[in-house]
C-alpha cells in the first residue's frame, strides 16, 4: 500500500486513521505524533493533514515505484543497514546524536534506532518528498512494533542537502557524541546537472582545478564526495564518527586530499561490499569510516566487510608519496621518483566517426560506412588500448587523419595543400561543431589535442590507461610513417630504436610491475595516468637491474621479433637519462 507515493504498512495506516480522523488542527496532530513517536513537525501544514486523512480513507493505493537510479539513488536494504550499525557497536560506538544527510527511505535511521539505545536526537535530510513520508511511516512502524518509553527527538527535513545548515546542529550538540551515517547519491555533479536536478551544490570549482584540468573533466566531482567532505569539515571538532556507503573512488580521493586538508579524522577504514549483491549494480563501492576530532591520519586500512578479521591492505601517504599498498611499496620505493622521459597522452579528436578510418580492399572507409578519397599525407596508423596486446606492434588495424603537428596550429593550410582531405572534412563539419568538450572552443576548425613533436617519433613505447595489465608495448613505424595512439593510451617517443627497446625492457621488468601494483588502484577508471607513469625512475631502475638480465631480455626480443639489436648504446642511454634527470628534458 502507498500513500503520497510512499510505502506504508497496515499497522501504521490503522494507527494514523484511528488517531487522526477526528483531529482538525495539524498542530494538534503533530503533538500527538510527537508524544507517541518523537517525530517533530510530522505535518508541515493543514493541507498535508487533510490529504493524509483522505488517503487513509481509501483502501486501494497502488502507485508504481519511481526509478531514481539515474540520480545515483541506490537505497540501502534493511539487512545491510542492520549489519552496518551492528558493526559499529563492535567498535564501541553508541551515539547520542544521529545525522543522515540524505536519508532516503530511512533504513539507516531505523537500523540505528534498533541498534543504539543511546540515541537522543535524530536528524534526517532528504530532497525527495515520497522518501520523507516513507521514512516517517517506517519510524512509526518501528515504534509500534518496538514500544519504548523514552524516544529520541526525531526531525525528518524535506530540503536540499546542500542548503541545509548543518553548522546549527554542530553548535547545538557540541558536547554530544555524534554519528553521521548514510548512503549519499552515487552520481556526479555533471550527471545531476544534465538531469536538471535541483539537488546540487552551488556552482564551484570544488577542488580548485585550473586551466585544462577543469575543462577536461577534473572539475567534475562525485556528489557523495562533496557531501562527505562537507560533513567532515562541519563536525571534525566534535566527538563522533562518520560512516558512509560510497564509491571506492570517493574514499581514495578523500585519503589523497587528506595530505593537504589535514581534517581532524583518524582510524580511516574502507570496508568493501558486494554492490552487485546489495544493489544489483556493477559499481565498486565500500563503507567509509573515520573517527572525528582526532590527530589527522593520512592512510586508510582496507577490509572485506563480510569478513573483518584481517586487513587486506593499507593505502595512503608514505614519505610524501601516495601508494595503494604500503606493505609492498617498501620493496620497490627506490624507483619512485621522476621518469627522465616525458610520458604523453595520445591523440584526442572526439570525432571518430569522421577522423578514424578502416582500410577495406585498399580503400579507406569511415565510421559512417562512406568510402573516403583523400591524400595519404595526413593519414597515419592509430592504435587504441585494445590493440596494445603484443610486446611489439608493426601494423595497425585503423587509421586516423592528423590535422595538426602541434596544439593550436592553424588548419587552413589543408585547403590548399590537401584539397581532397579538406573537402572531406568540410563535408562533415557539423560533426566537428557537435563536439561537446570546451577544449575545442575558439580553436582552429578541425583541431585535435594530444599532438606534438612526440607524436611523430618513429619509435614509441606505450601502455593502455584503461586496462589493468602491467605491460608496455613497443610500436614501430608503419610504411615509414610514425604510428599514433589514441587518448586512452600513454606513450614515450624515441628517435633511436635501441633507446625504445631499452626503455621497454625496463618498463616490463618485474620490479617495475611490482612498483606499479603498489601505487595503482585496480578499480580506478584509468589504472595508469601520466602522473602514475612519471613516477617510474627509469635511471634508478637501470642502475638496480643486472645488465645480464637486460641482455637476456634483449636476446628474447631479437629472436621473437627479428630485431637484431645489441647493448652497444646502453651507456649512451644511461647518459641521456642522466642528462634529462639533471633538468634538461627532451620534448619527447
Amino acid at each position: 500500500m502507498k500513500i503520497f507515493e510512499a510505502n506504508i504498512k497496515p499497522q501504521v495506516s490503522d494507527f494514523l486513521h484511528k488517531n487522526l480522523k477526528k483531529i482538525e488542527s495539524f498542530e494538534k496532530a503533530n503533538q500527538k505524533i510527537y508524544s507517541h513517536f518523537g517525530i517533530i513537525n510530522f505535518f508541515n501544514d493543514g493541507e498535508e493533514l487533510e490529504r493524509l486523512k483522505g488517503s487513509l480513507s481509501v483502501t486501494d493505493h497502488i502507485v508504481e515505484e519511481s526509478n531514481r537510479v539515474e540520480y545515483g539513488d541506490f537505497q540501502t536494504n534493511t539487512d545491510l543497514a542492520n549489519k552496518v550499525t551492528i558493526h559499529l557497536t563492535l567498535k564501541g560506538i553508541y551515539p547520542e546524536v544521529l545525522i543522515e544527510p540524505t536519508c532516503g527511505k530511512g533504513n539507516f535511521i531505523i537500523a540505528s534506532l534498533r541498534t543504539f539505545p543511546t540515541i537522543k536526537y535524530v536528524f534526517g535530510i532528504e530532497i525527495y518528498k515520497p522518501y520523507i513520508w516513507e521514512t516517517k511511516f517506517s519510524i512509526i512502524d518501528f515504534f509500534l512494533s518496538n514500544p519504548i518509553e523514552n524516544k529520541p527527538e526525531i526531525l525528518i527535513i524535506h530540503t536540499n542537502v546542500f542548503s541545509f545548515d548543518f553548522k546549527a546542529i554542530a553548535q547545538q550538540h557540541a558536547t554530544n557524541d555524534i554519528l553521521i551515517i548514510g548512503n549519499p547519491p552515487w552520481v556526479t555533479n555533471a550527471k545531476l546537472g544534465s538531469l536538471n536536478s535541483i539537488n546540487l551544490p552551488k556552482k564551484t570549482n570544488f577542488k580548485n582545478h585550473s586551466g585544462l584540468d577543469a575543462m577536461t573533466g577534473k572539475g567534475n566531482f562525485d556528489i557523495a564526495e562533496f557531501i562527505t567532505i562537507t560533513m567532515i569539515q562541519t563536525f571534525q571538532n566534535m566527538k563522533g564518527h562518520v560512516l558512509f556507503l560510497v564509491k571506492n573512488s570517493v574514499i581514495k580521493n578523500i585519503v589523497f586530499d587528506q595530505k593537504k586538508n589535514h581534517y581532524k579524522i583518524s582510524s580511516i577504514e574502507k570496508h568493501c561490499i558486494d554492490s552487485k549483491k546489495e544493489f544489483k549494480v556493477s559499481v565498486e563501492a565500500a563503507l567509509f569510516y573515520c573517527q572525528l576530532n582526532a590527530e589527522p591520519a593520512i592512510d586508510c586500512t582496507e577490509f572485506d566487510f563480510y569478513n573483518n578479521q584481517h586487513a587486506q591492505r593499507t593505502f595512503g601517504w608514505i614519505n610524501n608519496k601516495f601508494v595503494s599498498n604500503l606493505d609492498t611499496y617498501i620493496d620497490t620505493q627506490e624507483i619512485d621518483g621522476t621518469c627522465p622521459f616525458m610520458w604523453r597522452q595520445g591523440l584526442k579528436h572526439d570525432c571518430s566517426i569522421v577522423m578514424e578510418l578502416d582500410k577495406v580492399h585498399g580503400h579507406y572507409v569511415n565510421g559512417l560506412k562512406e568510402a573516403v578519397e583523400i591524400e595519404e599525407s595526413l593519414v597515419y596508423g592509430i592504435l587504441k588500448s585494445s590493440d596494445l596486446k603484443n610486446t611489439v606492434i608493426t601494423e595497425t588495424r585503423k587509421f586516423t587523419i592528423v590535422t595538426q603537428k602541434k596544439i593550436g596550429q592553424e588548419t587552413a593550410y589543408i585547403k590548399n595543400e590537401y584539397p581532397k582531405t579538406y573537402q572531406y572534412l568540410l563535408q562533415h563539419i557539423e560533426n566537428f561543431k557537435a563536439r561537446k568538450s570546451s577544449i575545442y572552443n575558439n580553436k582552429p576548425v578541425f583541431s585535435i589535442f594530444g599532438i606534438g613533436d612526440y607524436s611523430f617519433k618513429p619509435f614509441k613505447v606505450a601502455i593502455s590507461g584503461l586496462y589493468k595489465k602491467f605491460h608496455c608495448t613497443l610500436i614501430l613505424s608503419q610504411n615509414n610513417k610514425p604510428v599514433m595512439v589514441d587518448d586512452t593510451c600513454y606513450l614515450i617517443g624515441f628517435d633511436k630504436i635501441e633507446f625504445a627497446v631499452y626503455a621497454l625492457i625496463l618498463l616490463n621488468a618485474e620490479p617495475t610491475v611490482q612498483f606499479l601494483k603498489s601505487i595503482t588502484f585496480p578499480d580506478a577508471k584509468r589504472t595508469f595516468t601520466k602522473e602514475i607513469l612519471m613516477r617510474i625512475d627509469l635511471l634508478q631502475l637501470a642502475k638496480k637491474i643486472n645488465k645480464t638480465k637486460i641482455q637476456s631480455e634483449l636476446n628474447t626480443l631479437n629472436e621473437k621479433y627479428e630485431l637484431n639489436l645489441n647493448l652497444f648504446l646502453w651507456d649512451s642511454f644511461i647518459n641521456e637519462m642522466t642528462r634529462l634527470k639533471n633538468g634538461r628534458f627532451l620534448t619527447v
